[in-house]
């Protein structure tokens, strides 16, 4: 199959098609001012989910409403103890739950829906009866792998091996972006993932799992690392420059997530592209709180958008 850059356009379009924002469609809502609502975080595994934290709790200040937040530090049996101490304490009057993973959510769900409290999904995806939640507020996990393979398939005129640091297994964020990554690579008999191997989303565990892969293959037979979130791409990074390689011209580098440290990396020609994660998902899921105790019908899913950066210039001039 002959690589084009008209392709590469139609990949882009494809990537980037999302439903509107029902957020952006009700820019008027109430804001939410005495509601309580508890938000249980994933952790602080990431910058990006660092910003994502911080963002949310501004977002509630601004709108005067009272943030019961809970850091799970990475632990799906602390994020149920929270939320059942919440609705335990008959106080709260939503929920807003960033899940560690997919699995395992029905009954603690269900106990929130017998209290009639509603629960809205952030970022990662659940894995069960959509009743027990009212929506889901994320970017598109699947479009962001395709959009990171678009690019690295016109960048290599589609032949590659390509080394993939996936995130935590069972997660929507690493299940998913492999997956879309996976289907476009497939169009092109040149690109593979030759090794695949989880980093947690975390830049430590990246930086050991690339040091381990470029100790164990030979580098030159690897074309590019496509990393499941920045974090994981700059400890890739670390461990290419400490095997003695130029990362992004030795081996390409992209990610997903935009956050401040991966621009200062491209700055210094470090790294390729990466897609951008909105860390900006408490007013969208501020505004469904409210919707749906207004009454009103949601849809399952709000996307919220990004685009793909090969520089900062191109990031801040769509600021």
């Amino acid at each position: 199959m002959r690589f084009t850059k008209l392709s590469l356009v139609l990949l882009i379009l494809l990537a980037l098609v999302v439903p509107a924002s029902y957020a952006q469609e009700n820019e008027n809502e109430d804001q939410g001012a005495g509601l309580t609502i508890g938000f249980s975080q994933i952790g602080s595994e990431s910058a990006w989910r660092t910003s994502f934290t911080e963002a949310v709790i501004a977002e509630a200040a601004e709108r005067g409403i009272n943030l019961l937040f809970s850091d799970a530090q990475q632990s799906q049996e602390n994020q149920i103890a929270a939320i059942r101490a919440w609705l335990a304490q008959g106080d709260v009057d939503a929920i807003i739950l960033a899940p560690v993973i997919e699995s395992g959510w029905d009954s603690v769900l269900q106990e929130a829906a017998d209290m009639g409290v509603p629960v809205i999904i952030v970022d990662r995806n659940v894995n069960a009866d959509e009743s027990l939640y009212v929506t889901r507020v994320s970017s598109d996990f699947v479009h962001e792998g395709r959009l990171a393979a678009a690019w690295l398939v016109q960048e290599t005129s589609g032949n590659c091996n390509v080394v993939e640091l996936y995130g935590t297994v069972g997660s929507a964020a690493a299940e998913d972006r492999h997956t879309g990554f996976a289907e476009v690579i497939a169009l092109f008999s040149n690109v593979q993932i030759i090794q695949s191997q989880t980093g947690n989303f975390v830049r430590t565990e990246g930086k050991q799992v690339m040091a381990s892969i470029l100790s164990s293959t030979d580098p030159s037979t690897i074309c590019a690392v496509f990393a499941h979130n920045d974090d994981m791409a700059i400890g890739a990074i670390e461990a290419i420059k400490e095997a003695g390689l130029v990362p992004a011209v030795d081996i390409l580098v992209v990610s997903v997530d935009a956050i401040p440290d991966i621009f200062d990396s491209m700055d210094a020609g470090e790294t390729n592209a990466t897609v951008e994660l909105s860390p900006f998902m408490g007013g969208p899921a501020f505004d469904a709180v409210v919707a749906y105790l207004n009454g009103e019908e949601l849809p399952k899913w709000i996307p919220v958008g990004g685009g793909l950066y090969t520089s900062r210039a191109d990031y801040d001039a769509d600021r």
